[in-house]
């Protein structure tokens, strides 16, 4: 018998059926949301690393924000404000740089694409679009870093 079926038993015997089954959920659920914060906080790390790398491939000359200002987006309700200013930035700086460059090809640089997920962060109940919105954009300004790194 292992430690978690002796735990419900010992507190079935003491309390009943239903309190044993509310706190052995109860103590499981202090153990799995710190996971999930502590994942969730390494995902917007690493989304911030490759916003930040995504600047940083772009010439200084043509950034339109610093590569260091992306971190401002760990800062409570503030970053609800400073997304604005993060994304549409990194789209503007590709922009910059490939309209230097003389190509027409890329478009907006994914500056629709970056306004759409800002704006969509707002909207109840369609946090999927949401994340696709994000993946989306991601994937689009790494094809457009690897365009430059590749220059």
């Amino acid at each position: 018998m292992d430690f978690a079926q002796l735990m419900f038993n010992t507190l079935a015997q003491a309390h009943g059926e239903e309190e044993a089954a509310a706190a052995v959920l109860s103590g499981a659920a202090c153990c799995v949301v710190p996971v999930m914060v502590v994942v969730c906080l390494g995902i917007w790390v690493a989304i911030c690393l490759f916003l930040s790398k995504c600047l940083q491939a772009v010439p200084p000359e043509f950034r339109k924000q610093e590569p260091g200002k992306v971190w401002l987006l760990f800062i409570p309700l503030f970053n609800l404000i400073w997304i604005f200013f993060v994304f549409p930035k990194i789209a503007e700086s590709f922009k910059a740089y490939f309209d230097s460059a003389g190509r027409t090809d890329v478009g907006d640089c994914g500056r629709g694409l970056a306004l759409a997920y800002c704006i969509s962060i707002f909207i109840p109940c369609v946090n999927i679009l949401s994340l696709i919105l994000l993946i989306v954009v991601l994937v689009k300004f790494n094809g457009l870093k690897n365009q430059i790194q590749q220059a």
